[in-house]
């Protein structure tokens, strides 16, 4: 090892330890908000403002405050159940995304899935298979934008809505969207195929639009595709039927409940 490689390696060191103390001191500041423990908060705050003075102690803990502010900016901007952006965080980050594609002057898809079957699965199922339906769709879009978190923007609006904000002119047509939908994937009893409903808003660079004006055109276009597509396709028809056998069956699985005993 040469001599500058051991002049650097205590620095090295020092600002590792540096970056470990400022993280797990973040974490706990996060865990205590998170928990609404205002003394816990408090006393590690007032441990924190204690560094006046420059130093490894001022600057771990300005280290520390600024990692747990972007730790609950991440918590503010992400679905709990899915972890992917929820609508504050789509129309955040989404802004930034548009403001980029402007200045490079790169066209931009934004695609507004709605989840035809959520309800009757909470309803008939209950609300652990909607979870299960909800999370299976965001792993979806995932599959579809594979380069989410550089080149596109996925999100769950809420409830049973989600978006993805692309700049790939290669994105996957309406036709081909509800075709791989329709595929076979693992999952339960309860859980029926998705069953989506697209819309798409087109951003041109030239002629900018802003977020919600791209979002509500791309609403109205899922709305309208929700309209003209009443036929219900026959993999729900499917599950639609198991569900009423199942519902209508006896202890058994094969003696109808009217049945005489």
């Amino acid at each position: 090892m040469d001599e500058a490689a051991l002049d650097a390696t205590p620095a090295t060191r020092d600002e590792a330890s540096l970056w470990a103390h400022s993280t797990e001191m973040a974490r706990q500041l996060r865990a205590a908000a998170m928990k609404g423990d205002q003394e816990l908060v408090t006393r590690l705050l007032s441990g924190l403002l204690q560094y006046k003075r420059a130093g490894s102690g001022r600057k771990g803990a300005m280290l520390a405050l600024t990692q747990l502010i972007d730790s609950l900016r991440s918590v503010a901007w992400t679905d709990e159940l899915t972890g992917v952006y929820n609508r504050r965080g789509f129309l955040e980050a989404g802004a930034r995304f548009l403001r980029v594609a402007r200045r490079d002057l790169q066209p931009a898809y934004l695609v507004y899935f709605d989840l035809n079957s959520l309800k009757e699965v909470n309803d008939t199922a209950g609300h652990a298979a909607g979870d299960v339906l909800i999370r299976q769709t965001a792993n979806f879009l995932r599959e579809l934008f594979p380069n989410y978190g550089v080149y596109e923007v996925l999100a769950r609006l809420g409830g049973d809505e989600f978006a993805a904000l692309t700049t790939d002119m290669q994105c996957p047509s309406r036709s081909e969207i509800l075709l791989r939908a329709r595929m076979p994937r693992a999952r339960g009893a309860d859980v029926p195929p998705l069953s989506l409903s697209v819309g798409f808003a087109y951003f041109n660079p030239l002629l900018p639009t802003g977020m919600d004006e791209l979002l509500k055109s791309a609403e109205r276009a899922m709305y309208e595709h929700k309209r003209v597509s009443r036929t219900v396709p026959s993999e729900l028809c499917n599950y639609r039927r198991k569900r009423a056998e199942s519902r209508n069956a006896g202890p058994g699985g094969n003696i109808p409940r009217s049945a005489p005993a």
